[in-house]
């Protein structure tokens, strides 16, 4: 495993969609090898959050460095800074909260387009890290369950052997004993990619016992933040921060 290195840094964060700002002045970092939660309820800034990192959106303001890239805001009506494309090339993986799946295609078509004809191994590798998508990979997604649905995501954005991965609502649309047992598999992913992960969900407590560190945002503001393991001993300072009560 390497050491410890910052992918992501968050500065001051505004962000939105034309003039509407969503995000107000957060502060967020990410390291190798960690898993960081971004909770907080409905409309709270989170996906927008990892679409400006990802680029799909540019900040309003406040300066997103993700991979050694900097986001810069708009200038003059012009966006600065890197597209989408080049984001994702650096080493960024977007798993989105529809999935992003053509139900059409069979869970081995998605990885093999996904990894590239000329990486294989890696379609081989993520297989063998989840059993339960290797025994159904040649049904079309549209055949899967919900739960593997969410594995063949996830399994997508490994095969493309991203440094930084973002989870968004990976137990969306899921029975509470499915999300108990797809969770833990990004505590593993951390592991064995060596990679960073930030990982959106409404499932706090099973969200908090596979992270190291968590966030809280209200209203596009960070209301609570700290590692996971004090968060989760504390409820009551999760229910305050979910009403936008600070600490």
């Amino acid at each position: 495993m390497t050491s410890s290195q910052r992918l992501l840094e968050i500065r001051h964060l505004r962000a939105g969609y034309g003039d509407v700002e969503i995000v107000h002045s957060v502060d967020l970092t990410v390291d190798t090898g960690e898993v960081v939660a971004l909770l907080g309820p409905n409309g709270a800034g989170k996906t927008t959050t990892l679409r400006t990192v990802s680029a799909l959106i540019p900040p309003l303001g406040g300066e997103v460095e993700v991979l050694g890239t900097v986001l810069a805001p708009r200038v003059g009506g012009r966006r600065r800074g890197s597209s989408a494309t080049r984001i994702a090339r650096a080493g960024v993986a977007h798993v989105p909260e529809d999935r992003g799946l053509f139900f059409g295609l069979t869970g081995r078509e998605h990885l093999v387009l996904a990894a590239g004809r000329h990486d294989r191994d890696a379609v081989d590798r993520v297989l063998a890290l989840i059993p339960h998508l290797a025994a159904v990979i040649d049904r079309r997604a549209g055949l899967m369950s919900g739960g593997e649905q969410q594995m063949l995501a996830l399994a997508r954005a490994l095969v493309m052997r991203p440094r930084l991965l973002m989870v968004d609502e990976l137990s969306l649309g899921l029975a509470p004993i499915v999300v108990q047992e797809l969770l833990p598999l990004v505590r593993e992913v951390a592991k064995a990619f060596d990679l960073g992960v930030l990982l959106v969900e409404q499932y706090v407590s099973a969200a908090l016992r596979v992270a190291d560190r968590a966030y809280v945002l209200y209203n596009g503001r960070v209301t609570l933040e700290g590692p996971a393991a004090s968060l989760l001993a504390d409820s009551d300072r999760i229910a305050r921060s979910y009403l936008g009560h600070e600490g």
